[in-house]
């Protein structure tokens, strides 16, 4: 923990809550309308596809990029700044770009500022809530509150100023959340001394628990990532407006807020009650999947988006503490993006190569179906996890970490 005066240190957390609440809502909006903004310069959804899976790609070599220099600096704030700078000026380039080859190499490196953006801000929360009283969650749902917020907003908003000029509504609310980085705590973590300290990937691979569940997320974050990418052009397809995928956007996001502090309240940190959590969440979202695949218009879209909230916010909340717990704290930021990478690397990958695919040529229904598929499969991983992990003894921490 750092010195500082406490009232210092309470003001430096209210930044945080904050910063969230626009960094969230900012990256809300291109998540929302990205996709069709490229369908509206005239882009097909199998190069929408590619295009999106160029993030995950570069998240496999970006995550652990800047993981690694957060955990060697102890500074996570200033990589946030490195990163939210980055995303801004590629951001202002891409979308002065039209041509589909200069468009995708230019996203690549969108791609590398912006991946890791979100598993930087938790091992920021984390670091700065660390010996105290606070949780996870109370500040997390400021994400997903402006995740909500603000993608609601941008929905009439673009309907007024045109798609076109989504890139001047990126750039206003990525310059409110830069201002928002002045006064945020260091993200600084008390550390070994160095000759003490293990090798950084004897640390990463020593857990096999935490390598099975990155393995075994993989399976469950394929479909979220392809319904992530394409359902607000499934929304579109059947005659839903930009309001409505706002609207979406919205009510998936808004009900996080009661799960996360619900978890920040009940969820024990225990290695097995949380792999228990991940088998439950599992189901939901196969369940989740099998509902997009029969929906009849938009509006059912809408109500069915809901169980986001259960389903990514709790594997969201879940998989952050397992890691946490997993990791020591001199490498959180490193563990907490190879986690990231279960959600932006190569599930995120096959989301936008197959899952354009599929949607363009077998038709979004079928693309769902096979979402649940796959998604049954790691209720089975999870499963069978948890049977094992049961059976032994809770260990401390660290006993699961060689020296």
């Amino acid at each position: 923990m750092s010195e500082q005066p406490l009232a210092e240190s309470a003001k430096s957390l209210g930044v945080l809550k904050r910063f969230n609440f626009f960094l969230y809502g900012t990256i809300a909006i291109l998540t929302s309308f990205f996709p069709l903004y490229f369908q509206e310069i005239g882009l097909s959804k199998i190069e929408i596809g590619m295009i999106m899976a160029g993030g995950p790609f570069i998240s496999i070599f970006a995550n652990p990029f800047w993981g690694y220099w957060s955990d060697r600096l102890q500074n996570v704030r200033k990589i946030l700044i490195f990163l939210l700078v980055g995303n801004l000026l590629t951001t202002i380039v891409v979308f002065q770009l039209r041509h589909y080859a200069i468009i995708f190499a230019v996203m690549l490196i969108f791609f590398f500022f912006n991946s890791p953006t979100f598993s930087q801000s938790n091992s920021l929360i984390l670091n700065a809530i660390e010996n105290t009283k606070h949780k996870f969650g109370a500040f997390r749902v400021w994400g997903s509150l402006g995740w909500a917020i603000i993608a609601v907003l941008a929905g009439p908003v673009l309907s007024w100023m045109g798609l076109l000029n989504l890139w001047i509504l990126y750039g206003i609310m990525m310059l409110i959340s830069l201002l928002f980085t002045i006064g945020l705590p260091r993200g600084h973590v008390t550390t070994k001394p160095k000759a003490e300290r293990q090798s950084y990937w004897k640390v990463m691979f020593s857990s096999k628990i935490f390598f099975v569940f990155v393995v075994l997320g993989v399976l469950i974050s394929v479909p979220n990532s392809i319904n992530q990418t394409f359902v607000s052009l499934y929304i579109s397809n059947l005659g839903g407006s930009k309001e409505l995928i706002g609207w979406s956007v919205f009510l998936s996001a808004i009900f996080e807020i009661p799960v996360f502090l619900l978890f920040d309240r009940y969820l024990k940190k225990s290695t097995k009650m949380m792999i228990g959590c991940l088998v439950v969440i599992s189901v939901l979202f196969t369940i989740r999947w099998l509902l997009m695949s029969v929906v009849g218009g938009p509006m059912h879209i809408i109500f069915i988006q809901i169980l986001h909230c259960i389903t990514f916010g709790g594997y969201y909340y879940v998989g952050t503490a397992l890691s946490a717990h997993l990791i020591p704290g001199e490498y959180r930021a490193t563990g907490q993006a190879i986690y990231a990478l279960t959600w932006g690397g190569i599930s995120g990958i096959v989301a936008g190569l197959v899952g354009g695919w599929m949607f363009d040529q077998l038709g979004p229904r079928f693309m769902y179906e096979i979402s649940a598929i796959v998604s049954l499969a790691g209720v089975f991983g999870f499963l069978i996890m948890w049977l094992k992990v049961r059976k032994q003894a809770e260990l401390p921490k660290q006993s699961e970490l060689p020296m």
